[in-house]
C-alpha cells in the first residue's frame, strides 16, 4: 500500500508496475493499495492506474462531507470491482505526512451504521484508542467501543496504527471482529535498527547484497509474529484449496 507521501514521491505507475512484477513470483494473493487517500481526485487516479484496493480517507472532514466523499468514491469504484475502505472517527498520531491529531476522537458505533449504510463501502477504518507510527505514551484499545460497533456494522472493519500495541489486546480486537490491520512502524523500526546494527558492526559495507540480509531477516520475524498474532496463518492455504 502507499499513502499519499509515498505516491508524491515516485508516482502511482511506479509502485503499481513494482508490486506487478513481484506479485507474479508469488503463488499468494496480492493487493495494492492506496492506504489514507486524501481527496476524490487520487482516489480516482489509483483506480485507474490499476490499484486494486482504495481508501478514502474523509475522517477530517465533517460526517456529511465524509459522507458525501466517500460515497462518490464507492460509486466510482464498484462498476470495476475494486473495494474501498473508508474512515470514520480518527487514528491519532503522525507518521509520512499523516496527521491525526491529539485529540483522537474515537469513533461512534450509531455514527458507524449509518455512515455504512449511506456510502456502501466495503470495510471501514475506526478509531478506537490507536495512533500512526511510534507511540508516545502505552497505547490502551477500547475493546469495548468495538464490540458496539461490531453489533450494528456487518462489514469488515480495520485497524490503523497497529504498531506497539499489547499483543493481548490485538488478539482480543481480532477475535471481536477487526479485519485487516495496518502495521508499518514495526516493521521499518526492525528493519533501520538491524541496518543500523549491521553497519556499526561492518563500517566497510557498501553493498546493499551485504547490508540487507540481516535487517530483511528480521522483518520476517516481525511480519511473521504479527501473522500468526492475527490469526492470519491458514487464510491463503484456505483460499486455493
Amino acid at each position: 500500500q502507499t499513502t499519499p507521501s509515498t505516491v508524491k514521491y515516485a508516482g502511482l505507475d511506479y509502485y503499481l508496475a513494482n508490486v506487478e512484477a513481484a506479485a507474479k513470483r508469488t503463488k499468494v494473493p496480492v493487493v495494492m493499495h492506496l492506504d489514507h487517500g486524501n481527496s476524490f481526485e487520487l482516489a480516482m487516479q489509483a483506480y485507474r492506474t490499476g490499484y486494486t484496493s482504495i481508501m478514502i480517507d474523509g475522517s477530517h472532514e465533517s460526517f456529511e462531507d465524509n459522507i458525501v466523499v466517500s460515497k462518490a468514491v464507492a460509486d466510482a469504484c464498484h462498476p470495476g470491482k475494486v473495494p474501498v475502505e473508508a474512515e470514520l472517527g480518527k487514528v491519532g498520531g503522525k507518521e509520512d505526512d499523516l496527521d491525526g491529531g491529539d485529540d483522537n476522537p474515537y469513533t461512534d458505533p450509531q455514527e458507524a451504521k449509518e455512515f455504512v449504510e449511506r456510502t456502501g463501502v466495503d470495510s471501514l477504518a475506526v478509531g478506537i484508542g490507536t495512533a500512526h507510527g511510534v507511540y508516545k505514551g502505552e497505547p490502551k484499545l477500547d475493546l469495548d467501543r468495538l464490540s458496539e460497533i461490531r453489533k450494528v456494522v456487518d462489514i469488515p472493519l480495520v485497524l490503523h496504527g497497529g504498531s506497539s500495541n499489547k499483543d493481548e489486546e490485538i488478539a482480543k480486537a481480532v477475535k471481536i471482529g477487526i479485519s485487516k490491520i495496518n502495521i508499518s512502524s514495526d516493521i521499518k523500526v526492525a528493519f533501520y535498527d538491524k541496518c543500523r546494527e549491521v553497519l556499526n558492526a561492518h563500517p566497510e559495507y557498501r553493498e546493499p547484497l551485504e547490508i540487507y540480509p540481516e535487517p530483511i531477516k528480521a522483518c520476517r520475524e516481525v511480519i511473521a509474529h504479527k501473522v500468526n498474532l492475527f490469526d492470519s496463518a491458514d487464510k491463503v492455504k484456505y483460499y486455493y484449496e
